[in-house]
C-alpha cells in the first residue's frame, strides 16, 4: 500500500468514527487494532498494541499531569479559590470594567496553581459572570474575559497539556513549562489593557457601581493573606525546576503537597473536599491517560505505513523555505482547534509536525509555545473549543450561542497577535528557560 493510501485509509478512518460520535479514546484504539492487523501482523500485531498501551501509561514523564491538576482541584472544593476573588475585588477599585478586570487578574494567578482550563473558566463563570450581569455588562463584556483567561492557563505553569505535549513531543519538560511564563502574562496584560480601553471608549458595555468604600488592612489584607501563598508555591515550583533542585514530577508533587498544607492552614480542607478533590483528579487524568494510550501505537502505525516518512519526505522535497512549511503547519493546528480536542490534535500532528522541526532546525521550545498557542485559540475558536461549550454550560440560557462566539472573538485575535510576536521575537519563549535553566 502507497504511503498515501495508508495515511488516507487511518486518518478516513478515523473521521468516520468521531463524527460518528465515538469517544476520542475510542476511536484512536479502533484504528489501532486495525492498523495492527494490517501493519504489524495480525496476533503479534494485537500484543504489540497491549505492550504500547501499558508503556504509554506507565511513562514517567506524565506523572506531572494529576499532581498538577490535584492543584487546582483542592483550590476549587475547599473555597480558597473563591476566597482568592474575592480578595481581588476588594483590592482592585476604581478601574474602568472593574469585575472584568478582576477576573483577568484572578483568572491569572489560577492558571500558576491549576493545572485545568475547564475548571478555571468554569469558577470564574459560576462566580463572576452572574455579578457582572446583574450590574448592567454587556454580555460580551462579561462572558469574553472569563473564556479568554481560562485558555491562558495553558500556557502559564502548571499546566498539564504542556506535560503532555513535551513527552509527546520528545521536547523538554520543564523548559516548556517555563517557556509558556512571559507569552501568557503577556496575553493576560493585552486583554486586561483590552478590556480598559473598550471600557473607557464604551462605558455602557461596562457600568461603574459604587462598591463600598475599603480602605487599609480591610482592602489590602485579604489579598495579602489569600492571595500571597498562592503566589508563593507558583514560584516555589518555577525555583525548584529551574534551580535543579526537583525533575518536573517532584516540582509537581511538591506544588500539590504545599497546596494541601496552605488549605490545611486556612481550616479549608475537610474530608469531603479531599475527597471530591481527589475525585476530581482521578476522573479527569483517567480521561487524559485512556487517550494517551492510543498515541504510540498510532505513532508506530503511522511510522510503519510508510505514512510519516512519506508526508515529511514529500515536504522537504517540495523545497519550501522554512516560514511557508511553518505557516501551513499553524494554518493546519487551527483549523483542526475548530473541531477537535488538544489532545487529539497532538496525536494525528506530532508525528508530522517534530521531524520537520528537526529538519529546519528550529528551538524545540520556541515551536512548543507556538504549538501551544495554536491549541489554546482552539479552546477558544467556534464551532467546537471546548470553553466555549463550558461557557455555555454556565450561562443563562437567554444567551444566544452565537453571543458566546461573538464575545470571544477579540480575545482570538489578540491570541493570534502574541503568535505573531513570539514568531517575530523568539526570546519571547525562549528567554526565560535559558536565564533560568542556563541553556
Amino acid at each position: 500500500m502507497i504511503w498515501w493510501q495508508a495515511m488516507a485509509l487511518l486518518f478516513g478512518l478515523l473521521t468516520v468514527l468521531m463524527v460518528a460520535g465515538l469517544p476520542v479514546a475510542f476511536a484512536f484504539l479502533a484504528i489501532n487494532l486495525v492498523g495492527a492487523l494490517i501493519w504489524f501482523g495480525g496476533e503479534a500485531g494485537l500484543v504489540q498494541v497491549v505492550r504500547n498501551s501499558v508503556a504509554s501509561v506507565t511513562n514517567f514523564s506524565l506523572t506531572p499531569i494529576p499532581f498538577f491538576i490535584l492543584m487546582g482541584e483542592v483550590l476549587f472544593h475547599t473555597g480558597l479559590a473563591m476566597k482568592t476573588i474575592d480578595s481581588f475585588d476588594r483590592a482592585i477599585r476604581g478601574v474602568p470594567g472593574r469585575l472584568a478586570v478582576v477576573t483577568i487578574v484572578a483568572g491569572t494567578v489560577f492558571s500558576a496553581i491549576s493545572g485545568s482550563t475547564v475548571a478555571t473558566t468554569a469558577l470564574l463563570g459560576s462566580l463572576l459572570l452572574p455579578q457582572m450581569l446583574r450590574r448592567g455588562y454587556h454580555p460580551r463584556m462579561a462572558m469574553g474575559p472569563i473564556m479568554a483567561i481560562g485558555g491562558v492557563d495553558m500556557l502559564i505553569p502548571p499546566s498539564a497539556l504542556t506535560v503532555l505535549l513535551g513527552s509527546l513531543a520528545g521536547i523538554s519538560i520543564s523548559g516548556l513549562l517555563i517557556a509558556g511564563v512571559v507569552p501568557g502574562f503577556m496575553m493576560a496584560l493585552m486583554f486586561l489593557t483590552y478590556i480598559v480601553v473598550q471600557a473607557l471608549r464604551h462605558p455602557e458595555l461596562a457600568p461603574s457601581f459604587d462598591s463600598g468604600e475599603l480602605n487599609g488592612w480591610a482592602r489590602w489584607g485579604p489579598l495579602l493573606v489569600n492571595v500571597t501563598p498562592l503566589v508563593l508555591i507558583f514560584v516555589l515550583v518555577i525555583v525548584a525546576m529551574s534551580a535543579g533542585w526537583a525533575t518536573p514530577t517532584e516540582s509537581a508533587a511538591i506544588g500539590a503537597l504545599a497546596t494541601v498544607v496552605v488549605c490545611v492552614l486556612y481550616r479549608s480542607l475537610t474530608v469531603k473536599a479531599l475527597i471530591d478533590a481527589l475525585a476530581g483528579t482521578t476522573a479527569i487524568s483517567c480521561v487524559i491517560l485512556f487517550i494517551i494510550v492510543g498515541a504510540t501505537t498510532f505513532s508506530q502505525i503511522l511510522s510503519f505505513s510508510g505514512a510519516t516518512n512519506g508526508l515529511v519526505a514529500l515536504v522537504q522535497g517540495a523545497g519550501l523555505p522554512g516560514w511557508a512549511v511553518l505557516g501551513g503547519m499553524i494554518a493546519i493546528l487551527l483549523i483542526l482547534g475548530c473541531f477537535v480536542d488538544q489532545v487529539s490534535m497532538m496525536l494525528i500532528t506530532l508525528p508530522f509536525f517534530m521531524p520537520l522541526v528537526q529538519h529546519f532546525a528550529w528551538d524545540p521550545l520556541w515551536f512548543g509555545v507556538v504549538y501551544l498557542i495554536c491549541m489554546q485559540l482552539g479552546l477558544l475558536t467556534p464551532p467546537f473549543g471546548m470553553l466555549l461549550f463550558t461557557m455555555r454550560s454556565v450561562a443563562p440560557k437567554s444567551i444566544p450561542t452565537p453571543e458566546i462566539f461573538a464575545a470571544v472573538m477579540p480575545y482570538v485575535f489578540m491570541g493570534l497577535l502574541a503568535m505573531v510576536l513570539v514568531l517575530a521575537w523568539p526570546a519571547l519563549a525562549t528567554g526565560l528557560p535559558s536565564l533560568l535553566l542556563k541553556r
